[in-house]
């Protein structure tokens, strides 16, 4: 049975890890809101260029880009953005499991022979993916990290628009966490090259019907914006990432605080149960003395 001393030890210890994991909280809170506004003026930079090219798509022009050049796929790069650091619960493990179970997919989809490289972003994805290498599948580690921003995540995309365009890979897909809301973040998976015109026909973009007069040619912009959209989904998918991860540690952070609260209250009653026995203990050893005496 613990001693008074030792329970307030333990008191004491928890009590500091509570505190830990509600500043930690706070601190990923404030980060995941920063992501979300990132993310936020992110989204109507690419619904601009969505409705730019949704106009070249639908007016009485020709134009072409090899980036948009659908190709059997013998090659597969897949992107698959984690977390550099821990303590975000399952957030890594969700990832890998919803890739794993992708990658049997394309498999079944392109054939056996197809060759798959993954390009993990963060240290602890680098890690976690490092068992699926092997036969028809070899793993790359890039220069950027989950936090990378800015001219780092340019130089990544344009990597991958090289490789595309000189044929060294006949597709790029990105696995990443989605950011729905602070309390939801589902994993997914987009094909970002070749791009498909498809992806210019949804809901978000409305061409108008209207001529137009092309200065310079439909093809020079054609050419010079679609670059622009694909750096335009890679930023975003950095920072949907971001946002993901730092909303995973939150409720990490929560439950860590939660479970700390919880042994609190039961190493409180546990002492208190026990100083209490202990002052009876006294009490009636003073009663004794009096009554021998």
């Amino acid at each position: 049975m613990a001693t008074l001393r030792e329970l307030k030890g333990r008191i004491g210890s928890v009590a500091s890890s509570e505190k830990i994991t509600g500043a930690m909280k706070m601190i990923s809170s404030a980060k995941m809101h920063k992501a979300e506004g990132a993310l936020r003026r992110l989204k109507p930079y690419r619904s601009t260029i969505e409705s730019i090219i949704g106009n070249l798509l639908t007016a009485d022009a020709t134009f072409t880009s090899p980036l948009a050049e659908p190709r059997a796929v013998e090659r597969l790069t897949v992107v698959v953005l984690g977390s550099d650091d821990g303590l975000c619960g399952a957030y890594n493990a969700n990832l890998v499991k919803y890739l794993d179970e992708r990658l049997a997919g394309m498999r079944d989809k392109y054939g056996a022979n197809l060759h798959i490289t993954i390009i993990p972003v963060g240290k602890k994805m680098a890690k976690a993916v490092n068992r699926l290498s092997g036969p028809g599948t070899s793993i790359e580690i890039p220069e950027v990290n989950s936090k990378s921003e800015g001219d780092d995540v340019k130089a990544f995309q344009a990597k991958l628009v090289e490789a595309f365009a000189t044929k060294k890979t006949d597709a790029v897909d990105v696995v990443y966490m989605n950011y729905k809301s602070a309390g939801r973040q589902v994993p997914a998976l987009d094909r970002i090259l070749p791009l498909s015109p498809d992806v210019f026909e949804g809901e978000g973009v409305k061409p108008l019907a209207r001529p137009y007069i092309f200065e310079p040619d439909a093809q020079t912009i054609f050419s010079t914006v679609l670059p622009m959209y694909i750096l335009s989904l890679v930023q975003e998918v950095f920072v949907e990432n971001r946002a993901s991860e730092q909303a995973a540690r939150v409720m990490a952070m929560q439950s860590a605080n939660d479970n700390a609260k919880k042994l609190l209250d039961q190493l409180r009653l546990e002492y208190n149960k026990l100083r209490q026995a202990s002052i009876t203990t006294e009490l009636l050893d003073i009663v004794g003395g009096q009554v021998r005496d």
